[in-house]
């Protein structure tokens, strides 16, 4: 499956988790484990990042990384299983894991969270 290879980049992380936050319902709230209080910790994660021009020195910027995709699986895992996945949604999904690093498992768990496949901003 196509996907878009970008270095990582969690300044601009910062900036989508703030857009996936943004793109659930807003009666999705915090508190315990659903998609709400999953994105308000990866909002809260990145929040730090995102007003930096670059990553943080490596370790730090690897477990920063690693943390967020631990977060963004749990994430979609929720948004599936509450069924709030839509295109944008799924889109903001994709783009996050590339910011990441991980554009491979993004074009495919976006797909989870509710990007449709004939989407205009998939990588082909």
């Amino acid at each position: 499956m196509p996907f878009f290879d970008v270095p990582l980049n969690l300044s601009h992380a910062g900036r989508v988790a703030r857009r996936i936050l943004l793109a659930l319902p807003p009666t999705v709230g915090g508190g315990g484990t659903g998609a709400g209080a999953l994105a308000e910790e990866l909002d809260a994660l990145l929040d730090p990042c995102r007003d930096e021009d670059d990553n943080p020195p490596p370790a730090e910027a690897e477990r920063v990384r690693e943390k967020a995709a631990a977060l963004a699986r749990r994430l979609v895992d929720a948004i599936e299983r509450e069924g709030l996945g839509h295109d944008r949604l799924g889109q903001c999904v994709r783009n996050l894991f590339e910011c990441l690093g991980l554009g491979r498992e993004g074009s495919v768990i976006s797909l989870r969270a509710g990007e449709d496949p004939r989407s205009l901003q998939r990588p082909v």
